[in-house]
């Protein structure tokens, strides 16, 4: 014997109110009036014969039967959520992928012009994130990010990309001024970079590297936000910057800037995460290309421990 399930605009607006913890904000989210959420949750209550929420209508608290009932409804939601807009996204509507901005721009983006040549259908919208772990969460259906090397993984939603490899860089005219670095000991009195959100590159490069940290690396030195606005340094000769092989690896090839020391395999290896659900045909198809070009990416000089 079946049993009647509460309405379902009754279970949207509860677990609207549960997770946002208001009755407005509810009603801002699914466009309806903070009466409605009130009317709709007391029709779940007598439905369950259980009380919801204890409180003022104000600052409603969840009760005990709210907080079990509440994460297994949002998980529901986003399941349907998740299945309908990947069955209507499957064969039409645009790719949603989200990575690091500085990968966006030094990497993605030089090599995209190839995708729209070749699938001049599959629109690709690019948005950028720093600290995604989840494509469902991001609201996309590819995440591209970086992990620890060791960390077990799906392979059903992971597209192995490449190993991240660090390594010092500068401008040519940095070098021509206070000579080319031939050996980690001679970074020490030059002019080190850093980034903010990765204030550990020099000490990461020089464990991997097998080297002794540069003396000039724990010293006060100019600190840029972001990574694109580091690399922007070294190639306008501000001074020597840690970085991927892959941020730089167009900027060297080209001669803006010089890695003398070689790159060393830092221990994050970079991956696409997928959105799970349904299939996905454009979706298989970036994921093709994208595995492509990770591998004919051309290696660096490999600095020897």
């Amino acid at each position: 014997m079946k049993h009647r399930l509460p309405p379902l605009a009754a279970l949207r607006a509860f677990e609207a109110a549960a997770r946002l913890g208001r009755m407005t904000a509810a009603a801002e989210e699914l466009s309806v009036s903070p009466g409605a959420i009130s009317r709709q949750v007391r029709q779940l209550e007598d439905h369950l014969g259980l009380a919801l929420f204890d409180g003022t209508k104000a600052r409603p608290t969840p009760t005990a039967a709210a907080r079990t009932l509440q994460p297994v409804l949002t998980h529901a939601f986003q399941q349907i959520e998740d299945t309908v807009r990947a069955l209507g996204d499957a064969h039409h509507g645009p790719l949603d992928v989200a990575c690091f901005s500085t990968f966006t721009v030094k990497w993605l983006i030089p090599r995209l012009f190839d995708f729209h040549a070749q699938h001049p259908g599959i629109e690709v919208r690019l948005r950028t994130t720093d600290t995604g772990t989840d494509a469902a969460r991001e609201g996309c259906d590819l995440l591209i990010t970086a992990e620890d090397a060791g960390m077990p993984r799906d392979s059903a939603t992971t597209l192995p990309l490449f190993a991240e490899r660090l390594g010092p860089v500068l401008a040519p005219a940095l070098a021509a001024r206070t000579g080319m670095p031939r050996t980690p000991a001679d970074l020490d009195g030059q002019p080190l970079l850093h980034t903010r959100s990765r204030r550990n590159a020099w000490a990461m490069w020089a464990a991997s590297a097998g080297t002794a940290l540069p003396a000039a690396a724990t010293a006060q030195g100019p600190v840029y936000e972001h990574y694109y606005f580091t690399l922007e340094a070294a190639v306008r000769g501000l001074g020597i910057a840690v970085a991927p092989w892959h941020l730089v690896m167009d900027d060297v090839q080209a001669g803006r800037l010089v890695a003398p020391l070689g790159f060393a395999v830092s221990g994050y290896d970079y991956l696409a995460l997928r959105r799970t659900g349904a299939a996905h045909p454009r979706l298989d198809v970036f994921c093709a290309w994208l595995g492509a070009q990770a591998h004919t990416m051309a290696l660096p000089f490999t600095m020897q421990a």
